[in-house]
């Protein structure tokens, strides 16, 4: 349901809750106005026109608050006259807050009511619906779990031997990584102090060359003249 005001020279229209800006009135800040110049009604496919105002139908409204409007310029000039003029203007308004309409005993009020109930009350009947929907999807969580921790028990002997198979695999792999390192800075040492001696003492490589070597075997005796 809504209506169409008039106030100020000027017609509004307002439905349950609407806030509207009037043309200054005097009324205190938080009091309830009730505004009888209501040129039309019209509720759902039904509707009241006043002539020029609707009988019987009033809308009541509360006051919010005071506020100034924005500012308007008005300037004036005259050519060839000298004469310009400048002013300013901000309108007092009034803010408003339409609290109900009511027309032949039917308040537009208690319908809005109405209906916030009955959507609230849809609101708590999904609600139930999906707390029920979660705790039986829990429940069935619960029992899947249930029947595959049997499954799991199973599989994990048979994890355990695999990993200990991993393991004894690498460490063996590390230990004959770690023979083939030494084997390999031993050679490396003993190169290193075979090429240090005879860097140090060529004449004992010599000596050692030599003594290696087999000796000679001795020469045979040529006979001579005198011999013969």
């Amino acid at each position: 349901m809504y209506a169409v005001i008039e106030t100020g020279s000027k017609q509004y229209r307002v439905e349950v809750g609407t806030e509207l800006e009037v043309e200054l009135l005097d009324v205190e800040p938080g009091s309830t106005i009730t505004l009888d110049r209501v040129l039309l009604v019209a509720d759902g496919d039904t509707a009241s026109i006043g002539r020029p105002v609707v009988d019987g139908a009033v809308v009541s409204a509360q006051v919010v608050r005071r506020d100034r409007g924005a500012k308007t310029i008005s300037f004036k000039y005259r050519p060839k006259a000298r004469r310009r003029v400048k002013k300013g203007h901000r309108q007092e308004l009034t803010i408003l807050r339409v609290e109900d309409i009511v027309l032949g005993g039917k308040s537009a009020a208690d319908e809005v009511r109405a209906a916030q109930a009955a959507a609230r009350t849809e609101r708590e009947r999904l609600e139930e619906a999906a707390a029920r929907q979660a705790a039986e999807d829990a429940a069935l969580a619960r029992k899947l779990a249930k029947a595959a921790a049997p499954a799991a028990e199973e599989a994990a002997p048979a994890k355990g031997d695999a990993k200990k198979t991993t393991t004894a695999k690498a460490k063996a792999d590390t230990e004959s990584k770690g023979d083939a390192k030494a084997k390999a800075d031993a050679k490396a040492k003993a190169d290193a102090e075979g090429k240090a001696d005879a860097k140090a003492s060529p004449v004992r490589a010599d000596a050692k060359a030599r003594a290696a070597k087999p000796a000679d075997a001795p020469k045979k005796a040529t006979p001579t003249k005198k011999d013969e």
